[in-house]
């Protein structure tokens, strides 16, 4: 396939060819060619945006509601129009099967802005309360930066409900996967939408991330992203007292109960962690099993994961792509290593390469370990399962508790009453009763390291918004 060149960024409603002639590359994760080249952007270019973005503040937040729903109507029309265009580049820039690629990292925005646009209409804008009209108001500009696993998806769950709730935006989309951004923005474009309302800078984030985090002009970040990177948004944010939303890393816990169905909990939670290969950050990637049923487990996880036939991404009959980049395949193989050099049993795969010619891949892994080991803790961002046992729940539950990260979980029992019993213990955003599948109305964030704020839904919504109270004189009785 042809390499594609974007020369511009998007600013003020219009293609603003890039100041600058230095380039990003994207590689196509399965064969490591040349896919595309986006403009490095410069922090002039960055703060013009931010200008722009600020000059369309007033008018857009005052605009009807209707209207502005509206607008993310024909939005979600344009992007399901583009659907193969769109799961064709994501497929090639991050590696997750094009079938799957269709269904989740495309029809999932295409769901979510349609959804944003219901909230906004449905939302209660105003409330009485005592002497007070409490009212909701747009929180302002909002700097969106967005990562590389679900790049459409998160660029959506970020921009739609700030724009919904009448914010003006600044996108830094991720320079390793920007392509379907690019696509997006035509859309928008086509949608008419005022100048200014929607801006695109791709770039670095140590350039254009941090004018973003920095910016006077600026009134929120949300970032989704690595642990290590959120805590730099925020301590840039902190200096002019910005509101910040972080969705960062995870290490999340699948808990299977004595009382389980093991056969599906164990075939569940290989699946739930090897999604988009293993890149999730809410991937369920410890899973922890009575000691006593260990060797049960890891015949049952040794069958399920032996489904997942890797390959290209374009190939219709692959159900693991290759990772991202080649950094990110290096990455997880030390991870492997680290794991193996510190006794960990292979059940699955392991560091030997696949036989591919090309393509940053990772055999899919299973290893057994001790809940003190450096995989126990570390978020590997990979096909990688790690399976912890435990003598009871007590113990279970301080085993899940004990990292630094709080982002996603599930719980497997026979009965979801018993489930749910474990599940209130447990100090995460998000845990699934017994296979539970993902819901794009509920809010998903996590507890402590994993970042603060929600998203989707009316909860993804609020956090765009501030409350204003108009106090009024009682009137005599």
């Amino acid at each position: 396939m042809p390499t594609t060149a974007y020369p511009a960024h998007y600013i003020n409603g219009q293609w603003v060819t890039a100041r600058s002639s230095e380039t990003l590359p994207v590689y196509d994760s399965s064969t490591e060619a040349l896919m595309a080249t986006v403009p490095s952007g410069t922090a002039a270019e960055a703060e013009a945006a931010v200008l722009a973005a600020r000059a369309a503040f007033d008018s857009w937040s005052t605009l009807p509601v209707e209207t502005r729903a509206a607008y993310l109507d024909k939005v979600a029309a344009g992007v399901k129009a583009r659907t193969e265009d769109l799961a064709l580049a994501i497929a090639r820039e991050v590696g997750m099967p094009l079938k799957m690629a269709r269904a989740v990292q495309v029809g999932g925005p295409i769901w979510h802005w349609g959804n944003f646009a219901k909230v906004a209409r449905s939302f209660e804008w105003e409330k009485k309360v005592g002497n007070s009209l409490v009212v909701r108001e747009a929180v302002g500009v909002v700097g969106c930066i967005t990562p590389w696993n679900f790049p459409l998806s998160q660029i959506t769950l970020k921009i739609a409900p700030a724009m919904a709730a009448g914010c003006t935006v600044v996108l830094k989309p991720s320079e390793i996967a920007p392509v379907n951004a690019m696509i997006l923005a035509e859309i928008i474009h086509k949608a008419g939408l005022p100048p200014g309302v929607f801006n695109l800078i791709n770039g670095m984030g140590p350039v254009v991330g941090e004018v973003l985090a920095t910016h006077s002009e600026i009134d929120m970040v949300s970032f989704t992203g690595s642990t290590r990177a959120g805590k730099r948004v925020s301590e840039l944010a902190s200096q002019t007292v910005k509101r910040v939303a972080l969705e960062l890393g995870g290490k999340s816990a699948s808990v299977i109960l004595d009382d389980a169905n093991l056969e599906a909990a164990v075939k569940g939670t290989v699946s739930a962690c090897m999604l988009n290969s293993g890149q999730t950050c809410s991937a369920h990637t410890r899973m922890l099993v009575p000691v006593h049923r260990y060797d049960e487990v890891k015949a049952l996880a040794q069958a399920a994961i032996a489904r997942f036939n890797i390959g290209p991404s374009l190939d219709e009959t692959s159900k693991l792509g290759p990772l991202v980049s080649a950094a990110q395949r290096d990455r997880v193989l030390g991870f492997i290593r680290t794991g193996i050099e510190e006794g960990a049993e292979v059940i699955a795969g392991g560091a030997a390469a696949p036989a591919l010619d090309k393509g940053y891949f990772v055999q899919p892994t299973i290893l057994g370990i001790k809940a003190t080991d450096t995989l126990a803790q570390e978020e590997i961002f990979g096909p990688v399962l790690v399976v912890i046992p435990y003598k009871d729940e007590d113990e279970a539950v301080a085993i899940v508790n004990s990292t630094i990260y709080g982002l996603g979980g599930a719980v497997w029992s026979g009965s979801d009453e018993h489930a749910m019993k474990v599940a209130r213990r447990i100090r995460t955003g998000q845990v699934d009763i017994n296979g539970g599948p993902f819901n794009g109305s509920a809010p998903f964030g996590g507890y402590k390291q994993s970042g603060n704020g929600r998203e989707n839904g009316v909860y993804g919504f609020e956090e765009f918004l501030e409350f204003k109270a108009l106090q009024f004189k009682p009137s005599a009785s």
